[in-house]
């Protein structure tokens, strides 16, 4: 965080909310186009069902507001916590650069206006029962938040003060204040179990096999597992009558874990010889195997591309090659992309750990270790790479239960689909006994909440990052769209993590 004004006035609150016994946490709104961070604060009531309340200053810019709410919220969190009669959200300093913004926001998020996509996102997913605005707001953030669903969650009230004298220390004013559509559509969300959101996406994801790739194939996986075996297999029976595929990149080659989920499922004969098929490309004319698996393309994403579908054929045929040739290709990857610190690199371009690009290994290795032989001399080391990494990534959750689109620089997008594909790694390993239960139980319930809170009951995502290949600067990958809306890759990884919940 760039130490600018507006860190230097929030540093009072900040070194007391580190060092006194009051309840305030620290969350990350996002970050202005100049990097900067932007701040909110939480007091948490004597109840969590009591009403939520953001006051928010500092639209425009920072101003005497900004000030004010920073008192409001020290002054809260020393009051006795059985004293507290709501739930109360804070932002000081909205937009700390004073951008211009327009709500709703306009353009591709984040690249594009972030501080007004941070703020509509961030405001949408907390769900206050009302916004309180002090000072301007020449951007009509309250006019768009009072009268359109905010970041499709749901309206909230709105009230404007010229300043928080009107509105005290003691917040009793909302104490008895009912729900607002926002919240009432939060807590829809977060009724659903397990069954019933995997359910949901099931009728919307998994339709479409025309690209055997893994992005439509992790819906398809999903159906599979979910039962709908009969149905799937309709989408798949062009391939498996064809009898072969042409793995012409790394997508497709882990488009073909659909045929091993079917194979296994089914005992279709022609399912398994097409996983086999592409597992055979680690391997010359001689059967010898080869340095690492083909179209990796330098790619942390290919730990997950290639050596599940590996030890698919492994499974299949009983052969020790396709495990050893899995466990070679990962201690390639290893070596070109695993940092000191425990994450990966996305590629050798760009030194940046990217969401996606780790949540690629986590989950890659889950899925190996869940069928690799632990007799084979290969399985303790790749079970502590698994271990290693889930721990490195850990202290990068955020306090939403997400991980940021950049793993290590906080502020930067909390990314979907990656913290979907990490519940998965971690639920696994808890079912399996390779983690434990005190440490990464309430890291899972966190991830669950956070998912179930983004994914709206038609199946529509909060913050999904869009393809991403190789890029050469962090400001690339900082600045890459964040889906709000329909998204198959979220809409596979998340069906999927809610039948790992099941």
């Amino acid at each position: 965080m760039k130490l600018t004004s507006h860190t230097i006035l929030l540093s009072a609150l900040l070194l007391f909310s580190a060092e006194s016994d009051a309840q305030i946490s620290q969350l990350d709104v996002g970050l202005t186009a100049e990097r900067e961070v932007i701040l909110a604060f939480s007091v948490a009531a004597k109840s969590a069902s009591a009403p939520r309340v953001l006051v928010i200053a500092g639209i425009d810019g920072t101003s005497p507001a900004s000030q004010q709410v920073q008192s409001l919220v020290t002054q809260y969190g020393e009051r006795d916590a059985a004293t507290r009669d709501v739930n109360l959200l804070a932002i000081p300093i909205a937009n700390p650069g004073a951008e211009i913004s327009v709500f709703p926001p306009q353009g591709d998020a984040y690249g594009e206006n972030p501080v007004a996509h941070a703020l509509w996102r961030w405001t949408g997913v907390h769900a206050p029962d009302i916004v309180v605005i002090v000072g301007d707001d020449s951007a009509r953030f309250g006019e768009a938040v009072s009268t359109l669903a905010v970041a499709g969650v749901g309206s909230i009230p709105v009230q404007t003060y010229s300043d928080i004298s009107a509105l005290g220390s003691q917040l009793t004013e909302f104490s008895d204040l009912d729900y607002s559509p926002a919240r009432r559509e939060v807590e829809r969300r977060l009724s659903r179990s397990p069954s019933e959101l995997a359910e949901q996406l099931a009728g919307i994801y998994g339709h479409d096999f025309s690209t055997p790739a893994y992005v439509p194939g992790m819906g398809l996986i999903g159906r599979l597992r979910l039962g709908q075996v009969s149905a799937v297999e309709e989408q798949l029976e062009k391939y498996l009558s064809a009898g072969e595929i042409v793995v012409s990149n790394a997508s497709l080659m882990a488009g073909q874990l659909v045929f091993a989920e079917f194979g296994r499922l089914s005992g279709d004969s022609r399912a398994s010889d097409l996983v086999i098929q592409a597992a055979n490309l680690g391997f010359d004319e001689n059967g010898t195997m080869l340095e690492s698996m083909l179209f990796h393309n330098e790619m942390s994403d290919s730990v997950f591309m290639a050596p599940p579908l590996l030890v698919h054929a492994g499974v299949f045929t009983g052969e020790d090659k396709y495990f050893n040739m899995a466990a070679r290709h990962i201690t390639f990857m290893q070596k070109l992309l695993l940092r000191e610190d425990g994450l990966y690199r996305h590629s050798p371009l760009a030194d940046v750990a990217w969401s996606r690009g780790n949540a690629f290994p986590a989950l890659g290795l889950a899925l190996v270790l869940s069928d690799f032989p632990p007799e084979h001399p290969a399985f303790s080391d790749l079970l502590n790479s698994y271990r290693d990494h889930l721990k490195s990534l850990i202290p990068h959750q955020n306090a939403d239960g997400l991980w940021y689109q950049v793993v290590d620089y906080k502020g930067s997008f909390p990314e979907l689909s990656s913290t979907a594909m990490i519940g998965i790694a971690i639920k696994r390993g808890l079912d399996k006994g390779w983690l434990d239960v005190a440490s990464y139980r309430p890291v899972l319930d966190a991830i669950w909440r956070a998912v179930l809170v983004r994914t709206s009951l038609s199946g529509e995502f909060i913050d999904v990052c869009t393809s991403t290949g190789k890029m050469p600067t962090l400001e690339a990958y900082l600045n890459r769209p964040a889906i709000l809306g329909l998204d198959d890759r979220a809409g596979g990884m998340i069906m999927n993590l809610a039948i790992e919940m099941l």
